[in-house]
């Protein structure tokens, strides 16, 4: 069956970004978060305990989280039971209008509220691009976040500029040729944080200016990040290690303490999970 309906696209069209509703069963949603904590060796019942570590930073890699949320977990069995689910497959198969598609082993977010007496935690959000936008056309491309937990306007989720993959021509012509082109300049632009409830899939295009943000509220923002694109040819090696070894691919920060590496075994793939891997080919 098709996931995102003709309302949906206009959507899409419109604003840069669509939310598949219940795009995992609460079960899965559950297996995350737990998976999670568990990760992080922390008591989320104790708030205190939330900012046990001191983020690291691209300079300091002395932790397992940054203070984004950013957490270093990749490979662990709940985050493949939800790249792997087949609704998730089927949204991003509609945008990119083709099923052979390989997933990202991208990682998971717990941004805890921002507090005076917890300095290193005093994140206030960014807005930004995961591309290079000065290459002249920016190749099409999706993004995607799963909200594991209900998510307030206020919880330091995703915020955006809406609309603006479809203003980005025109607007880059009014900027200074050395421009930042990885982070806009804000001035005149809109940033709106998109509330969310838990199983709530949001895929964004691109070119649509993002981030995470400033968590006033008493509550972590939970959310893993899913994103497919096309199967290549070439790179499913690196992908499979990965896999195998419980370890992040190259490029990404990774966990210090080798903790997935030594304390779970590979995710168990499904015939749909082999394929978005790269393990097994789509046709």
């Amino acid at each position: 069956m098709r996931v995102l309906s003709k309302q949906d696209w206009d959507f899409w069209n419109e604003n840069g970004y669509v939310v598949v509703h219940n795009a995992v069963p609460q079960e899965n949603l559950d297996a995350a978060v737990d998976a999670i904590w568990e990760f992080l060796e922390i008591d989320r019942e104790n708030p205190e305990d939330w900012y046990r570590y001191k983020p690291y930073t691209r300079t300091n890699k002395c932790s397992p989280i940054s203070a984004a949320g950013m957490v270093e977990i990749y490979q662990h069995q709940a985050l493949w039971d939800n790249r792997q689910y087949p609704k998730v497959h089927q949204a991003f198969s509609e945008i990119w209008d083709t099923e052979e598609l390989w997933v990202s082993l991208d990682r998971a977010n717990m941004k805890p509220p921002a507090r005076e007496d917890k300095p290193d935690w005093q994140n206030r959000g960014m807005i930004h691009w995961d591309t290079d936008t000065s290459v002249g056309k920016v190749p099409f491309g999706v993004q995607g976040v799963l909200y594991l937990t209900d998510t307030a306007e206020n919880q330091g989720g995703f915020q955006c500029v809406e609309g603006f993959h479809r203003l980005f021509d025109e607007w880059v012509k009014t900027q200074p040729k050395d421009r930042n082109s990885r982070q806009p300049d804000l001035t005149e632009l809109e940033v709106k944080s998109i509330p969310g409830e838990a199983g709530d899939l949001l895929i964004w295009h691109r070119l649509l200016a993002h981030g995470n943000g400033h968590n006033r509220s008493d509550k972590p923002r939970m959310a893993q990040y899913i994103t497919m694109s096309p199967a290549k040819g070439r790179g499913a090696d690196e992908r499979i290690n990965g896999w195998q070894m419980c370890r992040p691919t190259p490029r990404w920060p990774g966990d210090p303490r080798d903790w997935e590496h030594t304390h779970q075994k590979p995710a168990v793939l499904t015939g749909l999970g082999k394929r978005l891997l790269g393990l097994e080919p789509w046709n």
